[in-house]
């Protein structure tokens, strides 16, 4: 749940997304069709129609999808933590069902553009009969789901789009719609439907209800084991680590929390914000320098005033100097008057009373209120200039995001049990991600579309293999599609969707890509696509032929070599490599 600061900042931040969407969009190049200005989506639970109220969870899981998905085509949705607080302000209960007029309102609330809104029911095979939790297993039911976009903007409501499959690939069907609905919000959509649906985060049934379950639950206790369930059944379940990891966290036990919250993988998107969660945990563990590690992989990748902010905290705890972080914070951030406080006291450890006395200052212009900067105001007019101000390097685990008072031992301060600590921010503010993220690729966007046209292919092509790596298939898609827009006859690109398309399963699609990669240029990339698809099809002499000529120009390929290997022990020769 959203704290009051945070959920403070979602409203702006996201008028700020859309303001900032719509200028990168007036400096796309001619060639390039223009975005839509509004990208904001709500989706909200789908109604379950099947007449068995243990499938409702099913209707909480579809936003939960539609919301991956739809990031990953470049829109910007509305979590479900904004939703549960923009259900808090306008007084309702957090499984209201609203009605069209009461739905406009929640948008208008969120500054959303599109609301996506529907039903879904759950059959027999037969469809004959309502599906009962008792008679019916999943194994034998089938899901039909329809989805309507409501725009805000024009107050229309547009036809609805519709998916079924069998229950148990609940997943197709949602990412089915979830495309669905992508292609109606940007009929110029980069994105194929079979790259959504091999899009990675499928998990088993019963791991996914525990895990809607869990994050929709009405108390603590159920959360976490709903959580814990998910996990114990899926134990690389990032989604679930995440969540588990916060509630662990929120419910105060930091062991346990700093544990799961670790084994979160660092490629995942939502790594950085379980790293802000696990820095907060081993801080409040005393954990300063795995704290500083975790703080220190967020603000590598997205370095948000509050990020840096803790990393200093977390090297401050160390008895080390973190005025150059605590100055970048306050520079990224000047209307946060903690950061003031925070380099006011970091400069008073280093002895620089004057430049010190000066943060305080400004801190109080932003807080007049604030004792302890009065307080440490009060201190550096007393003591002589250059004093330091010092402490042992395990300073006490925090416990709150104001400090408590704390004897520590002073040069030439009196003992008067007056002892600042740095302040910790405790909350992480998923809107001011997205937007900071949103905004950084707006401005490569406008960066890109002042290069030459070759330029932008090699840019774009590196964009998609690094999403790729990853594998994130529908954003590595967006890059390859933006690289061949830029220059159709790019080698890497064709190469790089080749790729793209081998991980999608769309077999014929990928031999058709890397045959024109290598029509263009021969290269290592597009082979080794047509080696894989050909050992898959057991043709292993044209296998043998594809990492021939692969070796052959670049004898050193660890991929070659290990499809070399495969082919050697089923007794398939592979051509010498001929100088």
């Amino acid at each position: 749940m959203l704290s009051l600061p945070q959920a403070c900042v979602l409203l702006p931040a996201l008028l700020a997304i859309v303001v900032s969407s719509a200028a990168a969009t007036a400096q796309t190049p001619a060639q390039t069709p223009a975005a839509p200005s509004g990208r904001v989506v709500l989706v909200l639970p789908f109604d379950n129609h099947s007449g068995d109220e243990s499938l409702n969870w099913i209707g909480d899981s579809i936003p939960d999808t539609l919301n991956k998905r739809l990031n990953s085509a470049g829109f910007l949705t509305i979590s479900h933590d904004d939703r549960v607080f923009a259900y808090e302000h306008l007084g309702l209960p957090a499984d209201f069902r609203p009605t069209r007029a009461t739905t406009i309102r929640i948008a208008q609330q969120l500054d959303a553009n599109y609301v996506i809104l529907g039903s879904y029911d759950v059959r027999p095979d037969s469809g004959s009969t309502p599906a009962t939790g008792a008679s019916q297993g999943p194994a034998n039911s089938y899901i039909t789901i329809q989805a309507g976009v409501l725009s805000i903007d024009q107050l229309r409501l547009w036809p609805p789009v519709n998916d079924s499959s069998a229950l148990m690939r609940l997943f197709d069907a949602e990412n089915a719609i979830a495309w669905k609905v992508a292609e109606r919000l940007d009929p110029q959509l980069l994105v194929s439907e079979q790259t959504f649906l091999a899009a990675p985060g499928a998990v088993p049934l019963p791991a996914f209800e525990d895990y809607i379950r869990g994050i929709n639950a009405s108390t603590d206790a159920e959360k976490l084991k709903r959580l814990a369930d998910a996990v114990a059944l899926e134990p690389n379940y990032a989604a679930a680590l995440l969540e588990l990891g916060k509630e662990q966290y929120a419910q105060r036990d930091f062991e346990a929390a700093a544990a799961t919250l670790a084994r979160v993988p660092p490629s995942k998107r939502i790594a950085l914000e379980a790293n802000f969660y696990l820095g907060l945990a081993e801080f409040n563990s005393a954990n300063y320098a795995r704290a500083q590690a975790a703080f220190a992989f967020v603000a590598g990748r997205l370095p948000l005033p509050e990020v840096v902010n803790n990393e200093a905290v977390a090297i401050s705890r160390q008895g080390k100097d973190g005025v150059a972080l605590f100055e970048k914070a306050s520079s990224l951030d000047p209307s946060d008057e903690n950061y003031h406080y925070n380099l006011a006291i970091a400069l008073f450890r280093r002895g620089d009373t004057a430049n010190a006395e000066s943060q305080v200052q400004a801190a109080l212009r932003l807080k007049p209120d604030d004792q302890e900067a009065k307080e440490l105001a009060a201190e550096l007019k007393e003591v002589t200039p250059g004093t330091r101000l010092t402490e042992d390097a395990g300073g006490a685990a925090e416990t709150g995001r104001v400090t408590g008072q704390e004897t520590l031992p002073k040069t030439g301060v009196p003992d008067n049990g007056f002892s600042p600590l740095e302040r910790i921010e405790r909350g992480y503010s998923e809107a001011s991600f997205r937007q900071e993220e949103f905004q950084l690729d707006q401005m490569r966007a406008v960066r890109m579309a002042m290069l030459p046209a070759d330029r932008q292919a090699v840019e774009y092509t590196q964009a998609g293999r690094e999403y790729l790596s990853e594998g994130l298939l529908p954003e590595a898609e967006k890059q390859f599609q933006l690289a061949l827009r830029a220059n159709p006859n790019s080698a890497d690109a064709h190469a790089g969707m080749a790729q793209l398309r081998e991980a999608s399963g769309d077999d014929a699609r990928a031999r058709d890509e890397a045959r024109t990669s290598l029509i263009l240029k021969p290269n290592s990339a597009a082979l080794l696509v047509l080696a894989r698809l050909d050992l898959a099809q057991q043709q292993l002499a044209a296998c043998a032929a594809d990492i021939s000529q692969a070796l052959r120009l670049d004898p050193t390929d660890s991929q070659a070599i290990a499809l070399k290997l495969v082919l050697q022990q089923r007794g398939q020769p592979v051509p010498p490599v001929q100088q």
